[in-house]
């Protein structure tokens, strides 16, 4: 019997309408576009506006469309893997929320937060059940609004983070596609660098913790530009030699989309070219959980079944990793 890996049969996204431009922020704050763009790739980012709307609401839309594409009904899928750093609340989970939202009757499901690396954590978690037999339908989905957690007063990080979500359904595979292989790491010496301190069980909200802006997200951007540079890069370059795959072997590099300078430091390390590196930073910005399944979705039509993929993140925590994926599917 052939191994059963865990493949990517579908995928979807989903982007706010309200595009809040360079220039818009260089009316809010002391920046420009040549600056944020020289220092980031960002031109653009989308933003969910309106009241009551939360990090779920940007899932639904995204999970509709893909069991629309994948011709499957919501009571198929069987787990709900939400990966996010702004969950609707802090419980119950926003995996529960959108399972009861788009009527997901059968699903079981849990919250994952690993910042930027959340999809990587999930969508390796997610493929443990599929090919251990107990699932066949695993929904791994990354989304965050981190405009509810950015102070636009903030140059260093308003600048950096938009809106959105991405997901793919997980089901097994015996013809050798699928996730391959998986290099995650952690380092908890990283917390002071990269962090929201407010609303946790260390500093519960207060009159205090909101004047002092706790809750907004706080970057040493020095120290964590570094760090990301040298480990996201050093994880691809790992998976792949781990995987005795060349730089011709590779289809596609697919970065978290949180600095354009370790994206290409990134690609540079894994030796490819730019023609083989998916880059949407331009006009979304990073939206953490959502940017690597994003660029899936973008990229969709130009995936080809059984293209070596080579997935790379790092955030917050700090955690960083990379998958080597064989792609599932040739869109028909």
């Amino acid at each position: 019997m052939s191994k059963i890996h865990a493949a990517i049969t579908a995928v979807n996204g989903y982007v706010p309408d309200y595009i809040l431009t360079n220039q818009e922020l260089e009316t809010m704050v002391d920046t420009n576009d040549e600056w944020i763009v020289s220092r980031t790739g960002i031109k653009e980012r989308r933003i969910l506006k309106g009241e009551g709307k939360a990090t779920s609401d940007l899932a639904v839309p995204a999970v509709l469309g893909l069991l629309e594409k994948r011709g499957i009904s919501a009571d198929d899928i069987e787990l709900i893997i939400f990966c996010t750093s702004t969950p609707d609340m802090l419980f119950p989970a926003t995996a529960n929320i959108l399972a009861d939202k788009v009527g997901a009757k059968k699903a079981w499901g849990f919250d994952l937060q690993a910042a930027c690396s959340g999809f990587l954590f999930g969508l390796t978690t997610g493929a443990q059940f599929i090919e251990s037999g107990k699932h066949k339908k695993v929904l791994v989905v990354g989304a965050d609004k981190m405009s509810s957690v950015v102070n636009y007063e903030d140059r260093n990080t308003c600048i950096l983070f938009g809106d959105g979500c991405g997901c793919v359904l997980l089901e097994p595979n015996e013809e050798g596609n699928g996730l391959i292989d998986a290099v995650l790491k952690t380092d908890g010496a990283g917390a002071p660098y990269l962090n929201i301190k407010g609303g946790g069980s260390l500093n519960p909200a207060t009159h205090g913790t909101v004047d002092a802006g706790m809750h907004y997200a706080y970057q040493e951007g020095r120290t964590v530009f570094k760090f990301a540079v040298t480990n996201m890069a050093d994880v691809a370059a790992e998976v792949m030699e781990r995987n005795n795959l060349q730089a011709d072997d590779v289809a596609w590099l697919v970065p978290h989309q949180a600095n354009k300078r370790i994206i290409d430091a990134t690609a540079e390390r894994a030796g490819l070219p730019d023609e083989k590196v998916m880059v949407n930073i331009q006009k979304y910005g990073n939206t953490t959980s959502a940017t690597i399944p994003m660029c899936l979705w973008e990229w969709e039509d130009k995936l080809k079944k059984g293209d070596n993929l080579i997935l790379a993140a790092f955030g917050g925590g700090f955690t960083w990793g990379s998958i080597y994926l064989k792609w599932g599917y040739t869109k028909a």
